[in-house]
């Protein structure tokens, strides 16, 4: 008997074959990639919200606790080195964490001192301001004005849902002319129509860096930094006198369209 031996060729892949494996999976990696990008920048967006909105929970607190009256964006009051100069100062007995003041998309620096007001990520309405000898409510310098001669009350707005409090801004060093603890509602243009309207100056760019020529009173801008691409699309979010939170582009904000009609300048 005549036993034949049978031989099992092993194929191996041909040059061909590996480089249009090696080419179908960076096509892959190039169209997931921006996907997990886009993704993981959402929960970041979504983490800021939330620390905005536990942010207006401490200031509805505050509120309660001192007669309805808002906590203010500086005390000009107090003095430098006194941590309730700053409104972190003011509302940290009821937030405790110090984290909620800044943005997981920028992480940046609690301000516990003037000294360190510059470098936060999450800013306060500086028509919230506090300054005895600052400007009156009922005749105020849009341009000039960083404090008012009363503390705003939530008493005396109509429309608390509409109100922008807090949103998203540029920290840095105060060398530089960064504020980030604050924005302010006066910075940008007039709103012919209804003053209230007038936006703060708005960008999905850092104006800080823009505009640095201007006086740091004349910046305090919002930082629309989530999903950036340097057209104004880019996302802030924006927390309001009732609580409530919601994003916002600079687009939007800038046109006051897209349901963007945000009471800025409440005084």
């Amino acid at each position: 008997m005549v036993v034949r031996e049978v031989r099992h060729e092993q194929r191996a892949f041909t040059l061909i074959e590996l480089l249009v494996v090696i080419a179908i999976v960076a096509i892959m990696a190039a169209i997931l990639f921006p996907v997990f990008i886009r993704s993981k920048e959402a929960g970041k967006r979504i983490a800021c919200l939330s620390n905005m909105k536990q942010l207006g929970m401490a200031v509805m607190m505050y509120g309660d606790s001192h007669d309805g009256f808002l906590p203010m964006a500086t005390n000009f009051a107090e003095p430098p080195e006194s941590p309730l100069r700053l409104w972190t100062g003011q509302v940290h007995p009821y937030i405790g964490n110090q984290q909620l003041v800044s943005c997981p998309s920028q992480p940046g620096k609690y301000g516990e001192t003037w000294a360190e007001r510059a470098e936060m990520t999450i800013g306060y309405s500086g028509a919230t301001a506090y300054d005895p000898n600052g400007c009156d409510e009922n005749d105020p310098d849009p341009i000039g004005c960083e404090g008012f001669t009363r503390p705003a009350s939530v008493r005396s707005m109509d429309r608390p849902a509409d109100i922008g409090l807090f949103a998203d801004t540029p920290g840095g060093p105060v060398s530089a002319k960064y504020r980030g603890y604050t924005f302010s509602p006066y910075s940008g243009a007039d709103d012919p129509l209804d003053p209230r309207m007038g936006a703060p100056l708005c960008s999905d760019r850092d104006l800080v860096l823009e505009l640095n020529n201007l006086p740091p009173s004349r910046l305090k801008p919002i930082f629309a930094r989530h999903q950036k691409r340097g057209d104004d699309r880019g996302f802030t979010n924006v927390m309001f006198a009732d609580g409530h939170a919601k994003g916002y582009s600079a687009k939007s904000i800038n046109a006051k369209s897209a349901g963007a009609a945000i009471l800025w300048r409440f005084r």
